[in-house]
């Protein structure tokens, strides 16, 4: 049988590569319920794995409502199904929201190209007309 793990915030943010005021943020928006012994909070391996669901919501881009729906579905649905159906539908949206945020990324970068070598062509004229040219 194998012992339970506990974690002080700092051991936790030392583990997940992030800060203390990071746990205790998404402590503060009810996001994690840490166990207390005396002023100390203490973390379980349920509330470490739920802090990496957190840490990976936020990387791809979720609201903290979303995450937070997320996270309630999972604790009571034993299922999942609501939780994959919700979690489906919200990963659809934002894979939408990035192509489209991807699409204009990219005409930006094409106007942007352009302008470059432009101004590079530009430049080159001008180097070509003072090299070119003769002081009486």
């Amino acid at each position: 049988m194998s012992k339970q793990a506990f974690y002080t915030v700092p051991e936790l943010a030392r583990e997940l590569g992030i800060t203390p005021r990071t746990i205790r943020f998404y402590e503060s928006k009810h996001l994690l319920s840490p166990e207390r012994a005396g002023n100390t909070r203490i973390y379980t391996g349920k509330d470490k794995a739920r802090l990496k669901l957190i840490l990976r919501g936020k990387r791809l881009g979720f609201s903290l409502a979303d995450i937070s729906d997320f996270l309630d579905l999972y604790a009571t649905d034993i299922k999942q199904t609501g939780q994959l159906t919700l979690l489906y539908k919200k990963v659809c949206a934002r894979i939408e929201d990035l192509e489209i945020q991807q699409d204009a990324l990219l005409q930006v970068l094409e106007e942007l190209k352009d302008i470059r070598n432009q101004c590079l062509g530009a430049l080159n004229d001008e180097d070509s007309q003072v090299s070119g040219r003769t002081d009486h």
